[in-house]
């Protein structure tokens, strides 16, 4: 067992990512309101299953794959965490400007991940653009 080949995680992790962004920016854009389909996809498929990509890219020794998977995957779930632990009782709102502090800190780290890409496909740059 120890030669089985791993199946690729990249297009799990890469769709998480993306649909999970994209409904969350129909959101933003005043399409829908923020319920408990979004939030459920942030924490099921841009949170856990990018997570566990990631860590099949761990598994295949990809460690940018590693990185960028279980990161973001992170992101989302304490992103969803940020959103309903006040509506739980559980914290006060997040400040207007901690939560732009928290979102910068993912744009620098986007823009790390992309400075890792520089050697790499033009398609995995775009992706970090």
């Amino acid at each position: 067992m120890g030669n089985t080949k791993l199946a690729n995680p990249a297009p799990l992790g890469l769709m998480g990512f993306g649909m999970t962004t994209i409904l969350l920016n129909l959101h933003n854009a005043g399409f829908f309101a923020l319920d408990g389909i979004i939030l459920a996809m942030g924490i099921f498929y841009g949170g856990i299953a990018q997570i566990f990509a990631g860590l099949l890219e761990y598994k295949k020794g990809n460690t940018f794959g590693l990185t960028a998977f279980t990161s973001y995957g992170s992101f989302w779930l304490t992103l969803v965490a940020i959103l309903l632990m006040p509506k739980m009782g559980l914290t006060d709102a997040p400040d207007a400007q901690l939560l732009g502090a928290y979102l910068g800190l993912w744009g620098v780290f986007t823009l790390f991940m992309f400075f890792g890409t520089l050697k790499a496909a033009r398609a995995l740059q775009f992706v970090f653009l």
